[in-house]
């Protein structure tokens, strides 16, 4: 399971930075965009996530927006898997080697907040 939480974070961490880059080159490279090597790569990693959206989303939702809403919910699934990591390597896996660098900083933060 902490693997799966592990890919998961994972994904969403590559597809999120993706999708940054995505829009600053948006903006960047204005109505040439669809030109530009790097945007076509960017898009093509972001692409399912925004087709899945368009595809759940309403009509009225503008294909201008699923990107903004592509980051949000990448976001918020990576704020879930991170939590989730943390549960599980709190309980079940923590002497794992992919656990005891983050119980580390956990307790370290948790001594600074003087908790």
């Amino acid at each position: 399971m902490l693997q799966f939480i592990s890919i998961v974070k994972l994904l969403c961490e590559i597809v999120g930075l993706s999708l940054i880059g995505q829009g600053i080159l948006y903006v960047l490279a204005g109505a040439n965009r669809e030109k530009n090597f790097p945007y076509l790569i960017l898009r093509t990693v972001t692409s399912p996530v925004t087709k899945a959206l368009r595809w759940v989303t309403p009509r009225f939702v503008l294909d201008q927006h699923l990107g903004l809403l592509a980051f949000l919910i990448v976001f918020l699934v990576w704020f879930w898997a991170g939590q989730q990591k943390l549960k599980l390597c709190l309980t079940e896996y923590s002497t794992h080697p992919a656990c005891t660098a983050m119980l580390q900083k956990y307790e370290e933060r948790l001594q600074r907040s003087g908790q």
